[in-house]
């Protein structure tokens, strides 16, 4: 028996496989989970490979140990997302992953009655929104991760007013369908009167109106931006939107780095490919049998600054250097 065992030891540490690469070559029952989009595989396939990647991790592997059913709501509308979630909840998946508020409320709606577990891979706000009734104890079957957006935004105002003249008037991109956006204007607001900055709200409800927002940016000759974040409308045009700011040369902040990859100037917020992996956890739980109700909501704690000194010099700005000193990550 020992030998047997010394044997097993070898040829484990002989291997050059990760632990759960040896556990996705030896499937254990295969788990069936729902994955719930309002958006499009262009816009969010990378986010979806995250997920992916942090299910691995925890030894599943799609085609051996998990199927996963993809409902993408391209556009569309909110009863469509709802539509999409009921087609889920009808597969009685082990699990469904949402990824919006929206997508967080109709999956709950949709399995109200079936108690199948929801795990959010990323959502504002969830108990402003009535989704879970507290972080710790969060009740029902939803739990997963919430963003904390509102704790980003003085330090996102900061940023973007040491780059930019005194005085200068900042636009505030606002998505008028967004639950959260009303809680994040009222904090943002006040950060800019505590630090008496100016803000210029400029509303929006679809992707079709930002042209209009930066054509009124000119227009008011406003000379910073800042980009309420999680925002699925902003997030998923989030290459038409650096277009048109681009075309205005104007300096702007955003929530999150996948701006700043693809031509924003800065960002500072969590990190939303690293959270996508590390929902997998709380996969993982609930296809092991935990129940969301005694799950604690993690809400995060590290908030990433990143800055592209290429769009910088584009701009004619320059970043002081003690801003660069507490960038986690500078883009040239």
């Amino acid at each position: 028996m020992q030998r047997a065992i010394q044997f097993l030891i070898l040829f484990v540490a002989a291997s050059s496989m990760s632990v759960p690469d040896v556990l996705a070559e030896v499937p254990a029952k295969t788990k069936h989970v729902g994955y719930l989009v309002w958006s499009s595989t262009a816009a969010r396939g990378n986010l979806e490979q995250s997920l992916l990647d942090g299910m691995r991790e925890e030894g599943y592997v799609e085609g051996k140990n998990l199927v996963v059913d993809r409902r993408y709501i391209d556009g569309g509308t909110f009863d469509q997302v709802r539509a999409a979630a009921r087609e889920l909840a009808a597969l009685n998946p082990d699990a469904i992953v949402s990824t919006c508020s929206p997508s967080t409320a109709a999956a709950k709606e949709a399995t109200s009655t079936s108690g199948i577990p929801v795990v959010m891979a990323f959502v504002s706000d969830p108990v402003g929104q009535g989704l879970i009734a507290s972080y710790r104890h969060p009740g029902g079957n939803i739990t997963g991760l919430s963003s904390q957006a509102e704790d980003t935004l003085p330090k996102m105002l900061q940023y973007l007013s040491e780059v930019v003249p005194a005085g200068t008037r900042v636009a505030v991109l606002y998505h008028t369908g967004n639950p959260v956006h009303p809680r994040l204007w009222r904090r943002l607001d006040l950060a800019a009167k505590e630090r008496g900055a100016n803000l210029v709200r400029i509303d929006f409800s679809s992707s079709a109106d930002f042209a209009a927002a930066f054509d009124t940016i000119g227009r008011e000759r406003l000379g910073g931006l800042l980009v309420l974040p999680d925002d699925n409308m902003t997030y998923n045009a989030r290459v038409q939107l650096i277009a048109l700011v681009h075309r205005q040369r104007i300096p702007a902040i955003f929530g999150g780095r996948d701006f700043v990859d693809i031509g924003g100037l800065m960002s500072y917020g969590p990190n939303l490919a690293r959270a996508y992996q590390h929902t997998a956890v709380y996969v993982h739980q609930v296809l092991m049998g935990a129940k969301p109700a005694n799950l604690p909501v993690e809400q995060p704690t590290r908030f990433e600054f990143v800055v592209n000194l290429a769009v910088a010099k584009t701009l004619g700005i320059t970043i002081p250097q003690q801003m660069l000193a507490l960038a986690n990550d500078i883009v040239r």
